[in-house]
């Protein structure tokens, strides 16, 4: 399992889901008219999402979280239990908002915040199409530190759980990971060159089913392992 499934050779193919049209016009004018990017159709509401990813096959799904009918969360958990299923790029409005860690835990690959500069925006959908992470490691940080606590107890026991099928060497990759250390930071720290740790990465993500290093740093926060907290900095 990779952190993504679209080359970097080839058009990314975008699914814009929004329930305000101007949003979605405006994602449209700063999307459309970029180089290797190309709108696959629009959605109004997660309810449509399903029908239009079966006939668009989008590469990246750009999805607003607070909609009417069905909301982006449920979307998106929806559509990461797919085969092969799209990215996912959630849309919000506040980072440390609870949703933008449940969208995460279900597999998104990333958010970007509605204010974001297009460019950025731009970027982000680039980098996801491509396989590359759209949190940088700071940013995962941040978003672990401020982790809800509801349902601490019974998560920290099913994380716990899920990263006993881990061989140790895996295990301390991931706990690397959840610190937000890159590949080339893990690779300082247990002496390894940036292909191993790369490799192990890897399958950590195919050992527990998951999508991303996202996935694998709020596991591991979830299990208590992070001892003294998430590293800022």
């Amino acid at each position: 399992m990779t952190d993504g499934h679209t080359s970097t050779d080839r058009t990314a193919r975008v699914l814009l889901v929004d329930d305000d049209p101007l949003v979605r016009a405006g994602l449209r004018l700063m999307l459309g008219g970029a180089p290797g990017i190309e709108i696959a159709g629009e959605a109004s509401d997660g309810s449509e999402v399903p029908p239009l990813v079966e006939r668009h096959r989008p590469d990246v799904v750009l999805m607003d979280i607070r909609m009417p009918d069905v909301d982006g969360l449920a979307a998106t958990e929806a559509l990461r239990r797919r085969p092969d299923p799209p990215e996912v790029i959630v849309l919000t409005t506040f980072d440390a908002d609870d949703h933008v860690l449940r969208a995460l835990r279900a597999g998104a690959a990333g958010f970007v915040l509605k204010d974001t500069p297009p460019a950025e925006i731009v970027e982000a959908v680039r980098r996801v199409a491509a396989g590359e992470p759209v949190l940088s490691p700071a940013v995962t940080r941040r978003l672990i530190a401020r982790a809800v606590t509801s349902g601490r107890d019974e998560r920290r026991e099913r994380a716990r759980h899920r990263l006993a099928e881990l061989a140790g060497r895996e295990r301390e990759i991931a706990v690397a990971v959840g610190r937000g250390g890159s590949n080339a930071e893990i690779a300082a720290e247990l002496y390894l060159s940036v292909p191993t740790v790369k490799a192990h990465v890897s399958r950590v993500l195919a050992r527990l089913g998951l999508n991303n290093r996202v996935q694998i740093a709020l596991l591991v926060h979830d299990a208590g392992l992070l001892e003294g907290g998430v590293r800022e900095g």
